[in-house]
């Protein structure tokens, strides 16, 4: 039977209040078996052999005030197949745990320690795991980018002693999904690939483009010569007529705002009061 064994991690960001789980294997969508994840609840990643209902009733165990720690032991005690399972918890208050069955596939182990937990089997050693530790310990930014850096520093430690083929990532906060409406900040996958830790990679850079919003500091007034470059643009894309005034006028407004809404940059400018981020600035002028 094919099973996803796997290199992930597990992790809390207590300054985001966000919970996340990062995978990697060689088995088509390892992202759709290993990675459970809920806000204000905590998050799972099940491998090798996997129980998938440790995801669910990992959370829901997890919500009833148990530990991951305590959690972890019912999931186990109640499953007849413990010795093929692999598993790590985080939970709400980033207590980490994790468990090996005695029968998975070597080099298989975790490393737990305070809001992350990182476990993996089939793996050229356990360089891997320690890798992915001391990688996601030393790392700054978002925890999605913490996240994806701690697999490539696990990839490059050796990995999945059978190849790469799968790789994904899931971030939940509160409120954190698309307007807001639910905790599914981030969900990215990739499920067949050659290099899929560094495709995952580059989809979280876009999430990052397309979903971001820089300080309110960092945010760039449009106008003076920026105004002539965006008219001109939008002039190119045939969203505006006529002479080109200089002015951020009511026509430039409802161009920008239509092209802006088309190249879903809308979380990253705001074209009535005229204000846009450099990120999206610069990827503006580099794509057209």
């Amino acid at each position: 039977m094919a099973h996803p064994s796997t290199f992930s991690i597990v992790a809390y960001d207590p300054q985001d209040n966000a919970w996340g789980v990062a995978v990697a294997s060689k088995f088509l969508a390892a992202g759709a078996v290993v990675p459970w994840a809920q806000a204000g609840k905590g998050a799972v990643a099940t491998q090798s052999f996997a129980n998938t209902t440790y995801g669910p009733k990992g959370l829901e165990l997890m919500a009833s005030g148990l530990s991951a720690e305590q959690a972890l032991a019912q999931l186990i005690r109640e499953d007849e197949g413990r010795d093929h399972r692999q598993v790590g918890l985080v939970d709400a208050q980033g207590r980490a745990a994790a468990y090996t069955g005695s029968s998975c596939y070597a080099w298989a182990g975790q490393v737990v320690a305070s809001n992350f937990t990182c476990q993996g089997n089939i793996l050229v050693s356990e360089a891997t795991v320690h890798a992915m530790a001391e990688t996601f310990t030393e790392s700054t930014g978002e925890l999605a980018d913490r996240l994806v850096a701690a697999l490539a520093a696990g990839e490059a430690a050796g990995g999945d002693s059978r190849g790469r083929q799968s790789a994904a990532v899931l971030v939940v906060k509160p409120g954190g999904g698309y307007a807001g409406f639910n905790d599914r900040y981030l969900d990215l996958r990739v499920d067949d690939d050659p290099a899929p830790v560094q495709r995952l990679a580059g989809l979280v850079e876009m999430h990052n483009l397309f979903f971001g919003r820089s300080p309110e500091e960092d945010r760039l007034v449009i106008n003076g010569a920026l105004i002539q470059e965006i008219q001109a643009l939008l002039a190119r894309q045939g969203l505006l007529s006529g002479s080109l005034s200089g002015v951020y006028d009511e026509p430039t407004r409802r161009a920008f705002a239509q092209f802006t809404g088309r190249e879903n940059l809308e979380d990253r400018c705001d074209p009535q009061t005229g204000w846009i981020d450099p990120p999206a600035l610069d990827y503006i002028r580099q794509r057209f």
